[in-house]
Parts: C-alpha cells; structure tokens; sequence
C-alpha cells in the first residue's frame, strides 16, 4: 500500500488524546492511530449507506421489530 504523507489540523485536545493512546500502545505511531481512526470511519460510513439503502428498499422497520431488536441486543 502506498503511503502518503498530509497534514491536518485537529482540536488541540484531540491531538494530545491520540498521543495519549499512542504511548499506550494503541498504536504503533501517530500516524498509524489516524489511519485506524479513518478506516473505522470509512467503514461506519458505508454501512450506513447499505443501511440506507435496505431501508429504501424495504421500509423502516416497524415498531415491534425496534422494540425486539433494542431488546435482543441489551442481553
């Protein structure tokens, strides 16, 4: 995979919680914490999508299937 260098700005806080998980070997480096930071993000984002999608497809579930799954996902 190639790599490319950036830069960013981020909240101050921010930064110094990532660095914070970074001397707790969350990550290897910096960089590589903002990356698995990204990845997760591009993930979310497309099941989001084909969430989306099913429910344009299908409709939104119905209230006694929200109140099942809200219940079956507690335990």
């Amino acid at each position: 995979m190639t790599m490319l260098k950036v830069a960013v700005t981020v909240p101050e806080e921010v930064l110094r919680s990532a660095k914070r998980a970074v001397k707790s070997q969350r990550a290897k480096t910096l960089s590589a914490y903002v990356s698995m930071a990204l990845v997760e993000k591009l993930e979310r984002d497309s099941l989001v999508e084909t969430l989306d999608a099913m429910d344009a497809e299908l409709g939104l579930p119905s209230k006694a299937a929200q109140v099942w799954a809200k219940r079956v996902l507690r335990t």
